[in-house]
């Protein structure tokens, strides 16, 4: 017989983000300057607390990205 299981919860973010959310690099690495001015019209590509590549769903209303781990972000 199998045992029903909760998912886990989505764990807390950091709270500062130690990732660019567009190019997935280390935001101690440089200024982001080009990604800051990209992520004006575009939906975050990676999760900027754990570097995981995030679903991304695009529509004509907004944006939803996805991180297994954090969860759900929309814009």
């Amino acid at each position: 017989m199998t045992e029903l299981v909760e998912p886990p919860a989505p764990a807390e973010p950091a709270a500062d983000p130690r990732w660019c959310d567009r190019c997935g690099e280390s935001v101690a690495a440089g200024p982001h300057g080009a990604c800051a001015a990209a992520r004006a019209l575009e939906p975050p590509r990676w999760c900027a607390h754990c570097r995981r590549r995030m679903k991304v769903q695009v529509v004509p209303t907004g944006w939803s990205a996805v991180c297994v781990e954090h969860g759900e972000i929309r814009g």
